[in-house]
């Protein structure tokens, strides 16, 4: 009996075909209120290499920190524009790009707001589940009020934050393995 993974026991790549009519890559509409920004990025595996069939699943607040979900108290005041929830491939070369608002801060741990981020979940070839982690902006000073980004140890928090490049314009790799790796969560 072996107790190695096998092809079907993981997410991918054979998922990709079934997600391709779910892919958003516009996460705010036009209409939706908020800063509009783009994020553009690469995933790489644990060789430094591009991966060409990853999918990213993103989760975010509207531009006043309130989430499209039936368990935020303050639900009834969210953005109706913006459902806050998208799924982005990557190309042959490991790229993805994707536009949204900037979110606003929502609730954290003991009343403290976090700072803005969007949930990032990595699915791809050889993982038994997906990769939670977070997207973080360099422009913002919240960041280091942040409860979460606080648990990170300070030489890795750097993996979760996008860099702005100019006015509304982001750019965040995934590493799956190795140096400069990814902080991933648990859940």
């Amino acid at each position: 009996m072996s107790f190695q993974s096998t092809p079907w026991q993981t997410v991918g790549p054979y998922y990709r075909i079934g997600l391709e009519p779910l892919y958003h890559t516009q996460i705010a509409p036009a209409d939706a209120k908020g800063e509009r920004i783009t994020i553009t990025g690469t995933v790489y595996d644990g060789l430094g290499q591009p991966v060409s069939d990853a999918v990213l699943e993103l989760w975010q607040a509207d531009a006043d920190g309130i989430y499209d979900h039936a368990e935020d108290p303050r639900r009834d005041a969210h953005d109706p524009a913006l459902h806050g929830w998208g799924r982005v491939p990557t190309d042959e070369d490991g790229r993805f790009s994707f536009t949204t608002i900037k979110p606003g801060r929502v609730p954290g741990l003991k009343g403290v707001a976090q700072a803005p981020h969007i949930v990032a979940l990595v699915f791809m070839r050889g993982l038994l589940k997906a990769a939670p982690t977070r997207i973080y902006f360099s422009d913002e000073g919240s960041n280091s009020e942040d409860g979460i980004l606080a648990l990170v140890p300070e030489a890795r928090r750097g993996t979760l934050i996008a860099a702005q490049t100019a006015p509304g314009q982001y750019v965040w790799n995934v590493k799956m393995q190795g140096e400069g790796e990814t902080v991933f969560f648990s859940y």
